[in-house]
């Protein structure tokens, strides 16, 4: 039966069945099962990973549907990391299946990262990535990098020795993490469906690389691809020295990775009627971060547009309004704005954020 379902890559010059049987004895976690992680676990699995786990914490909601192609409208509600399971499991019996419907924090993920020997890192915030990034490197796993911003896509292979014995990590990429709101994730700037299809499916073939020992991995390299005219191009990746890495578990629990729960003053974040019961006020000012392209657009009368591009610029003004309420699609880059106001004017103003964005509360800005 086994022997059957993987004939057309058992058959491959250069596979064959030791390369299966490494397939089958691997156990590979995938870190978020969205737009990244769908294609990618599919891939693995109808592959023949032995053991797959898929770590997620969020639900399924409509706007994930052009894209998280696991999921049906019927999905919409339900936890990610347990529909896929399920998935994953009808197109595969053969192999077993782990859902951790949790989020990866320091708590948790040296424990979790244990239990696997490659991780697949397709998580969508900043936060995660270095965190795992970290884990990974102190536990010493393979980990396979995927992300998508716009139109491009990226992947890299971390933790891993190349030819001449050198190692490299996400922070030889970045070893600055970017302040909250400082860059949007796709839910703040859009993505086509197809774009994390690619490069999810191409993580899940780096990793197969990675089992089975076969081709040339992207280890130490950066593979950048462009949607829009096909281009893609590779990047040497080389060690840097301006960092420092977790040296053991405690190291790795001290280091604060949610750099948006440190920021100081506290920004308050308001409902829909909140913001109403604000808005009747004669010294508030409403202030729209989106980018000038974003919709729906709102009304410029009532809702002053000063996008986050150049949202510096507005800093360096005054405001009159005693009250600053700042609103943004999703209320990802609002709190960033109303962070940057409320360390300028202190208490001496009140700054606000509309939790959620406009697509929370679409229907208070639409009717």
């Amino acid at each position: 039966m086994a022997s059957e379902r993987y004939h057309r890559q058992l058959i491959l010059e250069g596979f064959g069945a030791n390369a299966q049987s490494k397939l089958t004895a691997a156990k590979v976690l995938v870190i978020g099962a969205g737009g990244l992680g769908c294609p990618a676990l599919q891939y693995l699995a109808a592959a023949g990973v032995g053991l797959i786990g898929i770590a997620d914490d969020d639900t399924v909601a409509l706007s994930n549907l052009h894209r998280q192609i696991l999921y049906t409208t019927n999905d919409i509600g339900k936890p990610k990391a347990k529909i896929a399971a399920q998935r994953l499991h009808a197109m595969n019996p053969e192999i077993d299946i782990v859902a951790h419907v949790l989020r990866i924090e320091s708590i948790n993920v040296l424990e979790i990262l244990k239990a696997y020997d490659f991780v697949l890192d397709g998580s969508d915030n900043f936060e995660s990535r270095y965190l795992i990034n970290d884990a990974c490197s102190l536990l010493k796993k393979p980990l396979i990098f995927a992300a998508v911003a716009d139109y491009e896509g990226q992947l890299a292979i971390f933790n891993v020795k190349d030819d001449k014995g050198e190692t490299t990590n996400y922070r030889d990429l970045f070893p600055i993490a970017p302040k909250p709101g400082e860059i949007a994730n796709c839910a703040e700037n859009g993505v086509i469906g197809v774009l994390p299809g690619i490069i999810g499916t191409m993580a899940a073939s780096e990793t197969i690389k990675m089992i089975t020992g076969i081709g040339k991995p992207l280890v130490n390299k950066l593979l950048h691809y462009n949607l829009l005219n096909n281009e893609q191009y590779e990047l040497a990746i080389v060690a840097g020295n301006d960092y420092q890495l977790p040296q053991n578990e405690a190291d790795l629990m001290a280091f604060k990775y949610n750099h948006s729960a440190l920021t100081e003053p506290m920004v308050i974040e308001i409902d829909a009627t909140e913001l109403n019961n604000l808005q009747q006020k004669t010294s508030t000012l409403l202030i729209d971060v989106r980018e000038i392209h974003e919709v729906p657009t709102l009304n410029q009368a009532i809702y002053r547009q000063i996008p986050m591009s150049s949202f510096a610029d507005f800093l360096s003004t005054d405001v009159e309004e005693q009250n600053i309420v700042l609103i943004c699609q999703h209320g990802i880059r609002s709190v960033a704005a109303a962070e940057a106001l409320a360390e300028k004017y202190g208490n001496t103003k009140n700054i606000y954020s509309l939790k959620g964005g406009i697509v929370k509360w679409r229907n208070y800005f639409i009717n």
